[in-house]
Formats: structure tokens, C-alpha cells, sequence
């Protein structure tokens, strides 16, 4: 299993295990992984369940664009998430406030 991949499956075991941590955020996230571990994921945060699918979903809030390997650092916080903004690294559209509360999402 590659490293993005397994930070998606991290993210879902948390809103399982601690679904109040994204309650009220009633949004959907767009992940656009570039680079060696390339792939599209969502974060639905709008029903009763947040749920992480691979594929892109139709209506994001906020699209975050971002290789691989940066993606997983933000996630393991190795680096920072607004220095990987501030950088270039990571590209976001749509709710830059929705994108403030990123972290919520990755632990």
C-alpha cells in the first residue's frame, strides 16, 4: 500500500473513531495527489458518516492540489501545512477558510 494511500486510510479510521472532531464542517474536500503516488481522493464530510473514497467528487468546497510525498509530511507533521502553502507546494481552490481547518481532517 503506498504512503498517500495509507494516510487516507488513517484519516478514515479517526472520523470513525472521533466523528465529533469534523462535526458541523458539513463540507466536501477534493485531495489531487501529484507526483510518484498520483491519484484523486474526497473527504464528504455532509452525511450522517465522513467518508474518504478515491475518485473525484463532483461539487468539492475546497480542492487541495499537492504531491505525494508532501502530502504525507504535512499528514506526519513533518512539514507544515501553511509553509507548504506559503511555498508553492500546496495549491488550494475554493474555501480558503474550509482549507484553515485542513488539520482537523488530518490529524
Amino acid at each position: 500500500m503506498s504512503d498517500v494511500q495509507q494516510v487516507f486510510d488513517n484519516m478514515q479510521t479517526r472520523l470513525d473513531d472521533n466523528p465529533d472532531s469534523v462535526a458541523g464542517m458539513n463540507c466536501v474536500y477534493q485531495f489531487n495527489v501529484t507526483g510518484d503516488e498520483a491519484g484523486e481522493w474526497h473527504a464528504d464530510l455532509t452525511g450522517e458518516k465522513a467518508e474518504i473514497k478515491q475518485g473525484p467528487h463532483a461539487s468539492p468546497n475546497c480542492t487541495i492540489t499537492v504531491k505525494g510525498e508532501d502530502f504525507v509530511n504535512i499528514a506526519n507533521g513533518k512539514l507544515s501545512g501553511q509553509m507548504a502553502f506559503m511555498t508553492g507546494k500546496l495549491k488550494i481552490a475554493g474555501d480558503m477558510g474550509l482549507a484553515m481547518k485542513l488539520q482537523k481532517l488530518l490529524g
